[in-house]
């Protein structure tokens, strides 16, 4: 009995020598691999590409399927590249008896664009592609749960049919793919090949039989041979290239989308929705909503390889050197990754910084102990972060979220002299360097204009600076005091506030979706900013269907709303001030959704939207910011900067804003992390220790007392 104590010490204290970490959330045969670990909050909705219209999805399917062209890795500005081409697609100009006319022609009537396929490309392995899969009986399904129970696989060459099927697909209405009546308003006899193949889809359907889009085709759409196709569009039309780089246009095997129309697979939820079938660097090996999502490096996957860039480009994209090292080397580098489910978002963080995750985000309540924030604004790691070598990333996102006037309102609208100033007073009013403050963290910069950096015709310094708004003082961008505001509002005909005509205060109301608790900090900054102006601000918060429906109608003065590039051309952010684009004018299906609508501008749309970047382009686009910066029908509010940490054991990461496609180029070092989690997570065992000894040491004189009165009863 006494070797008991001793016994029970020893053994602990063995263990402490051997120990590994313990708290792990991750299989500990695979911490050692190259595996990347990251984590997911909320199942994915929507794996399919003709329907995905989602960041956090893109960031799944963008590294399985594959369109023609995609995005440079390391080129700035974004650059696009032939993906699965051999070479830029071809383009030609015709009239409009399909004659071919020079492209600065006014003859132009349509573009014709030539894609020609590189022919070493394969489909990951999927059961799709065996024959005898495509047509299920109820006793074999009955035994199927995962795309894993099938026992054979196969694969096949990418063709250029499976691109015009892809287009099929996005046509089929009751697919609702979001972007199909942008894309048919180009797409050659689009349009009427989708009300064709969406009745046929509804008989089909009605019939309980399988819609097998091999049978139709598209006018505009033609399979020249296995490897090459066409698409013919209406005009002149150079960003339809980017279009052409978005998952919606990804090639799908009809064979897959017959295979996942089989009603026991659908019944189990196995469908192109939850498994996609493509030709990336990566396919989807498990999909568990709840528990993880898992990529595993596709065999089948060709010779790609790191971008390697010449010493001019290197210079005009200022690429850190860091990420020139894997200059030509075959991709990709990480074999895995395992996405987690993580609910909340402290315990994410705290298995961040315990090294269990490779990277992170930076939420509101782990800015502070993240990010240290000087007085220029200028944003860096803080000390504890730094000393565990995490490493901080930031751009500024191809976005805008504004303040926008209802310019068809009688009060706030209009296009004089009057309207202009009144507008202009509130745009001088309303701090957008303090909001970004409070409300941001100071993530995110003042806008000038519709146009963020990085994208074409946006200018920096003193000529990129909006005049009306700001001033320009040593070198700097100083907001226009209160009193130029309050001196605009009275030329305006609201001194201090109150309308010479009523002799009464001005009111005006702001419609917005932010009216629950945790907003109202939010209101009141938003209502102090007008009071600075003796005007009156009446919060009207509605839900966000009602909000969309009263922009759509017009039936809002103000109210807050955002952009996100679909592509990186300046088009896509002015067209949100085109006339012809008025939410009013078009019955709610335009993105103009302060109805502003300015002939002059509308005219240098029209002139700017179809040429290639250039200094006749850049300065048209010049033109077009005078005038939207005079007339204000936004206030400019800002362009949201995203920040992300990283361990340093996750290398070659560089934010990309339009590309979702990046992983393939990203590396990790296992055994570097191995290292830092067990430094980080020794588990300590002097409270276990202690939590075994101490009953044993308190048993222990009680069994010594025991022997003793034993001993004297025997005596």
């Amino acid at each position: 009995m006494k070797k008991v104590p001793f016994l029970i010490l020893y053994i602990l204290f063995s263990i402490s020598l051997h120990a590994d970490v313990w708290n792990s959330p991750h299989n500990v045969e695979k911490k050692e691999k190259n595996i990347l670990f990251s984590s997911f909050s909320l199942p994915y909705k929507h794996l399919d590409p003709v329907v995905s219209y989602s960041k956090r999805e893109s960031v799944i399917i963008s590294h399985i399927y594959e369109p023609v062209v995609g995005y440079n890795f390391l080129k700035r500005p974004y650059v696009l590249e032939p993906l699965t081409l051999t070479a830029m697609p071809s383009i030609v100009f015709l009239d409009k008896n399909h004659k071919e006319v020079k492209e600065e022609s006014a003859e132009v009537a349509f573009s014709k664009y030539t894609f020609t396929l590189q022919d070493n490309i394969l489909y990951q392995n999927h059961p799709s592609f065996v024959k005898e899969n495509r047509v299920l009986d109820d006793a074999f399904v009955a035994n199927i749960k995962t795309l894993d129970d099938f026992e054979k696989t196969a694969t096949r060459k990418l063709t250029a049919y499976d691109y015009a099927y892809a287009i099929k697909r996005m046509a089929v209405r009751q697919n609702h793919s979001p972007i199909l009546d942008i894309i048919a308003e180009y797409v050659v006899g689009l349009k009427a090949f989708s009300k064709e193949i969406t009745k046929v889809a509804k008989e089909q359907k009605a019939k309980k039989q399988k819609l097998d889009l091999r049978a139709y085709e598209i006018k505009g759409v033609e399979v020249v041979d296995d490897l090459t196709f066409t698409i013919m569009i209406k005009g002149k039309y150079p960003q339809f290239l980017y279009w052409m780089s978005m998952n919606f246009f990804a090639p799908i095997p009809w064979e897959a989308d017959l295979f996942y129309q089989q009603k026991g697979l659908i019944a189990k939820n196995i469908t192109l929705n939850e498994f996609p079938v493509g030709t990336g660097a990566y396919y989807l090996a498990e999909n568990n909503p709840n528990k993880q999502l898992r990529l595993v490096k596709n065999p089948n996957y060709r010779d790609v390889f790191y971008p390697t860039l010449t010493a001019q480009e290197i210079n005009a994209s200022n690429v850190p050197k860091e990420l020139l090292k894997d200059a030509g080397k075959k991709v990709p580098f990480i074999d895995e990754v395992i996405y987690s489910l993580e609910k909340e978002g402290i315990p994410l963080w705290n298995k961040f910084l315990q090294g269990y995750y490779d990277a992170s985000g930076i939420s509101s309540e782990a800015f502070d102990k993240a990010v240290n924030v000087s007085s220029s604004g200028e944003m860096g790691l803080s000390e504890e972060m730094a000393e565990k070598g995490i490493k901080l990333k930031g751009s500024v996102e191809p976005s805008i979220f504004y303040l926008a006037f209802n310019m068809l309102d009688p009060v706030v609208g209009g296009y004089g002299e009057k309207a202009k100033k009144l507008r202009q007073a509130i745009s001088i009013a309303q701090n957008e360097e303090e909001y970004i403050s409070i409300f941001r963290n100071e993530r995110g910069i003042p806008a000038q204009s519709p146009l963020p950096p990085k994208i074409f015709g946006h200018v920096e310094g003193k000529e990129g600076t909006n005049p009306f708004v700001y001033d320009w003082v040593e070198g700097k961008r100083v907001r226009k005091s209160l009193e130029v505001a309050k001196r605009l509002l009275a030329e305006a005909g609201y001194p201090n506030g109150i309308s010479k005509e009523t002799g009464k205060a001005l009111v005006l109301n702001y419609d917005t979706t932010a009216s629950g608790p945790d907003d109202r900090a939010l209101m009141d900054w938003r209502r102090k900013q007008f009071e600075k102006l003796g005007i009156q601000l009446v919060i009207r918060g509605t839900d966000y269907n009602r909000f969309q429906e009263k922009v759509r109608l017009g039936k809002v003065q103000l109210f807050s709303w955002g952009w996100n590039a679909d592509y990186p051309d300046p088009e896509n952010f002015l067209f949100l001030l085109q006339g012809a684009n008025g939410a009013v004018a078009t019955n709610g299906a335009g993105v103009n959704s302060a109805n502003y609508d300015n002939p002059v501008f509308n005219k240098l749309f029209d002139e700017m939207k179809t040429m290639k970047n250039s200094s006749k382009r850049l300065e048209i686009i010049k033109q077009m910011i005078a005038i939207v910066q005079e007339d204000a029908p936004w206030i400019w509010g800002f362009h949201p900067k995203s920040l992300s940490l990283h361990h340093e054991w996750f290398q070659n990461i560089y934010p990309h804003a339009m590309s979702d496609d990046t992983l393939k180029y990203k590396r990790i070092d296992a055994e570097l992390r191995t290292q830092k989690q067990e430094a980080w997570n020794q588990p300590v065992l002097l409270p276990l220790i202690l939590f075994f000894l101490f009953p044993l040491l308190m048993a222990y004189p009680l069994y010594r007392a025991y022997q003793n009165r034993q001993r004297t009863v025997i005596k």
